[in-house]
C-alpha cells in the first residue's frame, strides 16, 4: 500500500493517539506515526501540539524518519520558538555525523528554520560545514549562509561567512562554486546598501569560467548572471570571456542559452563595433535564438519577448533570419503577435516584398485580433521603409476592397499615419476613404477620417456636408472623436471661411457649453479665443506644418532598453519593464550597459560612472528645449480688422468675459476669465501632537507650511484644564535641519479654560543640526505655567523645497552626469491622478521646477529640480503614460537620506 493511505483518515481524538504512538518504543510505529503528523500537516491540520513529541524523535539513525522530523521542524519553528531551542543540541550533533547526507540535511534545515533565537547557536556548525570535507555538505551549506543572511545580515558579517562563501568560488568542486555564485548572487540583491558584498577580480572569473563547464545546467546560469554584472578591465579581457562563454551558446536548455547571450551582450558594448571579434560573434548570436523558435510555445514566447529586445538593440543579429519569424497556422495568438512585431522590426528594402506578402496572407485570417494588427503592421512597413510606402499604399487599398468592416476600419488609421509621413502624395486615395464613411464605428477609425476630412478640406469638395454628418451625434460620440471633429471644423473654417462660419460656431458652442469634458472645453476656449482676436495667429497655430512620423515611435527607451537587455532571462525581460515596477520593494537601482569603447587599440574600457551612452543623448536633449514663457501680445496691439466670427458668439461670452490680450502670462484661463489665480503650496491636515492627558490640559494641533519663503509651524492650542494658562515659551531639539524659532510664541495670555487660539510661529534654518531618525522628526518642548511638556513630530519635506530651485538645462545635465549611478533610486506613485500640465503646475507651487518636458514613447517625461534649506539638490525625473494612474519617479541626489522625504512630499502634493 502507499503513502496515500496517511491522508484518508479523519478520525477524531487523532492528536492523542498520535502522541502516543510518537513517544512508542517500536521504530517502526514511530516512523508511521510521524508520516501521520506530516500528512495532517500537508492538508492543513494544526498539529503544533504535538511538537515535543516530534523533536524527540530527531535522535534517530533513520534517515527517512530524520528528514520527515526535520519538515515539521521547518513548518512549526516560528511558532514555538522556545520549544525550537530543543533541537539545537541534535543540530550540532547531526552536522557532525559521518553520513554526509546527514551533516547536509542538518545544515539545510538549520537555514530554514526562520527563528532568530537559535541562529547564534548554529553559527559554528555552519562554519564547520563550510569547510566540509565533502562537496555536497559544503554546497549545501553555502545555500544556508544566503538563508542566514536573510535572518540577520549584520551576523553573518561578524561571523566571517562572507569570506568563507568568497574561498568557497575557488572550490575544486563546480557545484560548490555555482551555489556559492548564487548564495552571494542572492544576498546581493538582498543587501540594504545595494553595492557588491563581494568584489570580483581577474581571479575569480577565471574560476567561475572554468567551473562553468563541469557544473549542472542551473548552476551555469547562476554562474553567468554573475558574470554579467562584471565589468572586464580592458577589450583583450571580454574578448577573453566572450571566447570562453559562446560554447554554452548551444546548450540544451533555453536558460543558459539566454544567459549566455546577456553577457555576450553586455561584452559586445565594450569591444569597437567594426572589429572582426564582434562580427564573428553577432553571427554566432543567430542560430541559438533561431533554435528556440522550435520549442514549444511557451518557451517560444518567453524567447520572442527577449528576441524582441535584442532585435531593438542590435538587429543585424537575426537581420537574415526573417523567415523564422512568419507565423504557423496553429501558433497560439500569444506567439502569432510577438512574431508580428519582430517581423516589422527586422523589415528593410532587402526583404519588404516578402514581408508585404506575408502580411497580406494573415490579413485574411480568421482571427479579428491578429488580423487587426497585420494590418496595422503593413502601415508601419510603409512608414519603415520609405521605397516600399507605394506598395504598402496599394495593398491596403486591395484589403479596403474587400470591404470587411474592422479590415476597412484598421486600414484608415494607418493611412492617416502614412498621410502624416508622406504629406501630398498618396492624397489622391482620399475620395476612396470617403465612401467607406458610414461604415465606420470605430473611435479611432472615426477620428482618423475626421482627421483626413480636415486636413485635406480644400481638396474635399463637400468637406462641410461630411463634417456636419458627424456633427449630427457629437454628444454621443467617444471623447477622442469629438476633440477631433473640434479641430477638423476649425481647420476647415480657416481653409474657407465665408462658407462655413455657421458650422464652427456651432461646434464651439456644443464644445464650450454643452459639454462636460475639461479637456474638450478648453480647447474650444482656446479656438475661440484665437479666432476672435487674431485669425493669422489661429492659421499658424491649428494649421502649422506637422512634424513627421518616424518609425522610431515604437521603440523602447534607450536608457530602459539598456536595463532591460542587462536583465535578458528573467520576467522583467518578459514584460518588458524593470524589476522594480513589479516586484515589491525591490531596492530602485538601475544596471545599465557600460560605455562603448569605440577605439580599437585602447587599453583600458572605462565604466560610465553614472550615465550609459544612450542616456546620455537622451538627457542631452534638454539642452535644445525651450521652456520660456511664449511672447505675450502687448495691449496697444490693435484688434484685426475683420473679426472672421462676426458677432455671431458675442452672445455666449461677451466682451467683458474676454479682456484683449493681457500682458500677464497666468495662463489661457485667467486670461479669459480675467482673474490670476495665486500659487498656493501644499500644507497637509493638522495633526494631534500634543493630547490633553499627555500635556497636563494642553491639547495641541499643528501642521507646518511654508509662506514668503519662510517655514512655518502653524498650531491650535486648546486649554482643557480647569485653570488658566499663561508665560507660553517655545524650543526645539537639535534636529536635521537646523530648525530654530525665529521669534518668541505668540499666544493668547491668558488662555482660559475651553478655549482655543491659532498661532503661526515662524522658523529659521540657522540652529543647531543634529542627524535625528527619521530625518524630519523633531522634539518640541512647550512651557507654560503649569509645566513643561514635550512631544515629537514630523515634518513634510517640502516645507524646506526653497524658492531658488530652479537649475539652468546645462547645470542641471552637468549635475546629472556628475552623480552616480548607485545615488539613483526610484519609485512609483500610485492612483494620481493629474495630467502632466496639472503635475508642472502643483510642484512648481512647492519650488519644484520643471527643466524640461519631452514626449517618449506614448508617455511624457519631466525633469525637475529643488533645493532643500541646508544647500542639497535633488534632480527628479517623472514618467507619465497617459491613462495609467501609476506615475514612476526616479531621484538623483547626493544625501541619500532625504529621497525617502522627498518621495512622501511629491505623493502628498500630487494626492492633494
Amino acid at each position: 500500500m502507499t503513502d496515500s493511505k496517511y491522508f484518508t483518515t479523519t478520525k477524531k481524538g487523532e492528536i492523542f493517539e498520535l502522541k502516543s504512538e510518537l513517544n512508542s518504543d517500536k521504530k517502526e510505529k514511530k516512523r508511521e506515526a510521524v508520516k501521520k503528523v506530516i500528512a495532517s500537516m500537508t492538508v492543513g491540520k494544526d498539529v503544533s501540539a504535538l511538537f515535543p513529541d516530534v523533536v524527540n524523535c530527531m535522535q534517530t539513525d533513520n534517515l527517512e524518519l530524520k528528514k520527515l522530523v526535520y519538515l515539521y521542524l521547518m513548518n512549526y519553528a516560528k511558532s514555538n520558538p522556545d520549544m525550537a531551542i530543543m533541537a539545537v543540541n541534535t543540530f550540532v550533533k547531526d552536522c557532525e555525523d559521518p553520513n554526509p547526507l546527514i551533516r547536509a540535511l542538518a545544515v539545510r534545515t538549520m537555514g530554514c528554520i526562520r527563528v532568530e533565537k537559535i541562529t547564534e547557536y548554529l553559527c559554528e556548525p555552519l562554519r564547520k560545514c563550510l569547510r566540509d570535507e565533502d562537496p555536497y555538505v559544503r554546497k549545501t551549506a553555502a545555500v544556508c549562509v544566503a538563508k542566514l543572511y536573510d535572518i540577520n545580515a549584520q551576523l553573518v558579517d561578524d561571523q566571517g561567512f562572507l569570506e568563507q562563501l568568497k574561498e568557497l568560488l575557488s572550490d575544486s568542486n563546480p557545484m560548490v562554486v555555482a551555489n556559492a555564485v548564487a548564495a552571494l548572487s542572492e544576498m546581493n540583491e538582498a543587501s540594504i546598501t545595494g553595492s557588491p558584498l563581494i568584489e570580483m577580480n581577474s581571479q575569480t572569473i577565471n574560476k567561475l569560467l572554468t567551473a562553468l563547464n563541469e557544473c549542472t545546467e542551473w548552476g551555469q546560469v547562476f554562474i553567468l548572471d554573475s558574470l554579467a554584472n562584471y565589468s572586464p578591465k580592458d577589450d583583450r579581457e571580454a574578448q577573453s570571456i566572450c571566447e570562453r562563454i559562446t560554447p554554452r551558446l548551444a546548450h540544451a536548455n533555453a536558460a543558459v542559452v539566454l544567459s549566455a547571450i546577456k553577457v555576450l551582450m553586455k561584452l559586445m558594448e565594450m569591444l569597437p563595433t567594426d572589429s572582426d571579434f564582434v562580427t564573428t560573434l553577432t553571427k554566432k548570436l543567430a542560430p541559438p535564438l533561431v533554435t528556440l523558435l522550435s520549442t514549444e510555445p511557451e518557451v517560444q514566447y518567453v524567447a520572442l519577448r527577449n528576441i524582441n529586445l535584442i532585435v531593438q538593440k542590435r538587429p543585424d543579429i537575426l537581420k537574415h533570419e526573417m523567415k523564422v519569424f512568419f507565423v504557423k497556422y496553429n501558433d497560439p495568438i500569444y506567439v502569432k503577435l510577438e512574431k508580428l512585431d519582430i517581423m516589422i522590426r527586422l523589415a528593410s528594402q532587402a526583404n519588404i516584398a516578402q514581408v508585404l506578402s506575408e502580411l497580406k496572407e494573415y490579413a485574411t485570417e480568421v482571427d479579428v485580433d491578429f488580423v487587426r494588427k497585420a494590418v496595422r503592421a503593413i502601415g508601419r512597413c510603409a512608414i519603415k521603409v520609405e521605397q516600399s510606402a507605394e506598395r504598402c499604399v496599394s495593398t491596403l487599398l486591395d484589403l479596403i476592397q474587400t470591404k470587411v468592416n474592422y479590415v476597412v476600419q484598421e486600414a484608415i488609421v494607418v493611412i492617416k499615419d502614412i498621410f502624416r509621413k508622406y504629406p501630398n502624395k498618396y492624397e489622391s486615395i482620399i475620395s476612396l476613404l470617403c465612401e467607406n464613411l458610414d461604415t465606420l464605428d470605430e473611435p479611432e477609425a472615426r477620428a482618423s477620417m475626421i482627421w483626413i476630412i480636415g486636413e485635406y478640406a480644400e481638396r474635399i469638395d463637400n468637406a462641410d456636408e461630411l463634417l456636419e454628418s458627424f456633427l449630427e451625434g457629437f454628444h454621443d460620440e467617444n471623447t477622442q472623436v469629438q476633440l477631433q471633429l473640434l479641430t477638423a471644423i476649425v481647420k476647415l473654417f480657416l481653409k474657407r471661411p465665408t462658407d462655413t462660419q455657421e458650422l464652427v460656431q456651432q461646434v464651439l458652442s456644443l464644445a464650450t457649453q454643452d459639454s462636460d469634458n475639461p479637456d474638450l472645453r478648453d480647447r474650444g476656449f482656446i479656438y475661440w479665443r484665437l479666432l476672435s482676436t487674431d485669425p493669422g495667429a489661429a492659421k499658424d497655430v491649428v494649421l502649422a506644418e506637422k512634424p513627421l512620423i518616424s518609425e522610431e515611435t515604437d521603440l523602447l527607451e534607450p536608457t530602459l532598453l539598456d536595463e532591460l537587455v542587462c536583465h535578458i532571462s528573467s520576467l522583467a525581460s518578459v514584460y518588458h519593464k524593470p524589476p522594480n515596477a513589479f516586484v515589491e520593494g525591490r531596492p530602485g537601482l538601475r544596471k545599465s550597459l557600460p560605455a562603448r569603447n569605440e577605439n580599437a587599440s585602447a587599453s583600458n574600457v572605462t565604466q560610465a560612472a553614472v550615465i550609459p551612452a544612450p542616456q546620455e543623448s537622451l538627457i542631452g536633449d534638454l539642452l535644445s528645449m525651450d521652456l520660456t514663457t511664449p511672447a505675450v501680445i502687448p495691449t496697444s496691439v490693435q484688434p484685426p480688422s475683420v473679426d472672421l466670427l462676426a458677432s455671431g458668439l458675442d452672445s455666449l461670452l461677451t466682451t467683458s468675459d474676454l479682456p484683449a490680450a493681457s500682458s500677464s502670462n497666468t495662463g489661457l484661463l485667467g486670461d479669459i476669465f480675467g482673474f490670476t489665480p495665486t500659487p498656493v503650496s501644499y500644507s497637509p491636515p493638522k495633526q494631534l501632537w500634543l493630547p490633553s492627558e499627555n500635556g497636563k490640559g494642553l491639547e495641541i494641533m499643528g501642521t507646518f507650511s511654508r509662506k514668503n519663503g519662510q517655514i512655518s509651524m502653524d498650531m491650535t492650542l486648546k486649554n482643557k484644564a480647569m485653570q488658566p494658562m499663561s508665560g507660553f515659551a517655545i524650543q526645539l531639539n537639535k534636529n536635521s535641519f537646523g530648525l530654530t524659532p525665529a521669534r518668541p510664541l505668540q499666544v493668547l495670555n491668558p488662555l482660559l479654560p475651553t478655549a482655543s487660539y491659532e498661532t503661526s510661529l515662524s522658523l529659521a534654518t540657522t540652529g543647531l543640526v543634529q542627524r535625528m531618525e527619521p530625518i524630519t522628526n523633531l522634539q518640541v518642548a512647550i512651557k507654560n505655567n503649569i509645566d513643561v511638556l514635550y512631544f515629537a513630530c514630523i515634518i513634510p519635506m517640502n516645507v524646506f523645497f526653497i524658492e531658488d530651485g530652479q537649475m539652468d538645462k546645462r547645470v542641471f545635465l552637468k549635475t546629472w552626469k556628475d552623480i552616480p549611478a548607485e545615488n539613483e533610486v526610484q519609485f512609483t506613485l500610485k492612483n494620481v491622478l493629474c495630467n502632466t500640465e496639472a503635475i508642472v503646475l502643483k510642484m512648481s507651487q512647492n519650488n519644484v521646477f520643471t527643466i524640461a518636458k519631452r514626449h517618449v514613447e506614448g508617455q511624457d517625461m519631466l525633469y525637475q529640480s529643488l533645493k532643500l534649506t541646508n544647500g542639497n539638490w535633488v534632480l527628479n525625473e517623472l514618467k507619465i503614460q497617459p491613462g495609467n494612474p501609476n506615475i514612476t519617479l526616479s531621484l538623483k541626489l547626493l544625501a541619500m537620506e532625504v529621497a525617502q522625504g522627498v518621495f512622501q512630499a511629491y505623493d502628498a502634493i500630487l494626492h492633494s
